[in-house]
């Protein structure tokens, strides 16, 4: 990736996270496949958590909260991957302890922001997103 790539994914990153949950509209996103966890993890979650989920993406050094690793999130719960407890992250519905301050986007709105409302396909979006986690899992 270039320098001018990487600081132009950077600066966008820094702007969705700064960005109050009201004006997510305001902020442009590649569109996704909403059929695709990979897609949607790689355009919306792989800056900050990494390629692999691990925490280590381009935009984690400047963050003021360490970025979890997604790859232990079963091991941290007992071998059994919180599947409904992630859907309420990415949504924007959990409890700010267990994913820090709230420096990640809440991508529930964003997700309807980019399908007109149409809950049936944000509901799609946050379930094979969580479904990718699912298979980042180490082993």
């Amino acid at each position: 990736m270039s320098r001018s790539a990487a600081a132009f994914l950077l600066a966008g990153v820094f702007a969705l996270s700064a960005s109050a949950q009201a004006e997510i509209k305001k902020v442009p996103a590649r569109y996704t496949s909403p059929a695709s966890g990979a897609e949607m993890y790689a355009s919306y979650c792989a800056s900050c958590h990494g390629p692999k989920g691990q925490g280590d993406g381009p935009v984690a050094a400047h963050l003021k909260t360490p970025v979890p690793d997604l790859t232990q999130l079963s091991k941290q719960n007992k071998g059994v991957f919180p599947k409904e407890r992630v859907g309420q992250v990415i949504r924007g519905e959990a409890g700010v302890q267990t994913h820090g301050l709230r420096e990640m986007p809440v991508w529930g709105p964003f997700f309807r922001t980019m399908n007109n409302s149409q809950e049936p396909v944000v509901r799609i979006r946050v379930a094979n997103l969580t479904q990718y986690l699912e298979s980042l899992q180490a082993k």
